[in-house]
């Protein structure tokens, strides 16, 4: 009796495999990548959990490029926002973090699109000389092709530096970077030690005055064809801007226009409002100034308020 019984049982139990199987697909592991396995994972559809992400959702805004480039600039060189202009989008932008400044570097110039540094009283001097000998080098973190040294030999256009070496004396990194061929355009010898050099002392000599001040500056490219230098053919900028902004005392700014010739003028030749230069370039200049601000310190400027 107790035979008949088992065998009943198993019969059922055989029945009903029978009959689940025949509803259920197979389960072919080769069909399924490992990531396709891991999405049947259970996913929680808890009240308390769906209302946590649309809070956190709603809370996200729109990335801003700009911003985030500013928290970057002010972690590294000790900056604030001030110095790190926006740009058309149009306009190809790497950003180049250094020890002493930043720049936006154009992969289609092979030269940067601004510089910016916050130039502070105890930054105007230190005991690192500019280096003797040739101590300008290529940028490995700017894409191929870029400048190069052989660029400039026999081209007759100096390698003129945007963020200056006499800005960094207080670090050597500081002043090794700024040799960098990311730094620098093909600038006229005579403005290159001249005008522009007489500008970047009266910087200087703002900062210590004053404590410090936000400077950016880069080169201005005309419509028309330009002028190339060397195997990797580097644009010849038309002009170049320099923009100031000092926010102790009085918050107070001022910009310079300097055409890529010969100079030998006087430096209130140069000068200019920063909204023109900003009219000029079609970059907006220190974007997180109080708006109460912007007409003070961008529609006005005079030498002999420095």
């Amino acid at each position: 009796m107790k035979k008949y019984i088992m065998g009943f049982l198993l019969l059922v139990i055989l029945l009903a495999l029978i009959a689940r199987a025949g509803n259920e697909e197979a389960f072919d592991e080769n069909e399924y990548d490992e990531t396709t396995i891991s999405a049947f994972a259970e996913i929680s559809t808890e009240d308390e959990f769906v209302e946590e992400v649309i809070m956190e959702a709603s809370d996200i805004e729109p990335i801003d490029t700009v911003k985030t480039l500013n928290d970057t600039a002010v972690h590294f060189h000790e900056s604030k926002p001030f110095d790190v202009p926006t740009i058309p989008t149009t306009l190809q932008s790497q950003i180049l973090i250094r020890k002493g400044y930043t720049v936006s570097y154009n992969k289609e110039t092979k030269q940067p699109n601004w510089v910016a540094w916050h130039l502070t009283s105890a930054h105007t001097d230190g005991e690192w000389a500019r280096p003797s000998g040739n101590a300008f080098h290529e940028d490995m973190e700017a894409p191929s092709p870029r400048a190069s040294n052989y660029d400039f030999r026999g081209s007759g256009w100096s390698r003129g530096h945007m963020c200056p070496a006499g800005d960094n004396k207080w670090d050597s990194d500081a002043m090794y970077e700024t040799f960098l061929l990311s730094n620098i355009c093909p600038q006229n010898e005579r403005l290159n030690s001249g005008d522009w050099n007489d500008i970047e002392q009266d910087c200087r000599r703002w900062a210590k005055k004053y404590g410090d001040i936000y400077i950016v500056c880069g080169p201005i490219f005309y419509q028309q064809e330009h002028e190339t230098i060397g195997t990797n053919k580097i644009p010849v900028p038309e002009a170049f801007f320099k923009v100031v902004l000092r926010m102790n005392g009085k918050p107070t700014g001022i910009g310079f226009i300097c055409k890529n010739t010969e100079g030998n003028r006087k430096t209130d030749f140069y000068v200019n409002t920063i909204a023109q230069v900003e009219r000029i370039t079609g970059f907006l200049f220190f974007p997180d100034l109080p708006i109460e601000l912007n007409s003070q310190v961008k529609e006005n400027a005079h030498l002999q308020d420095w």
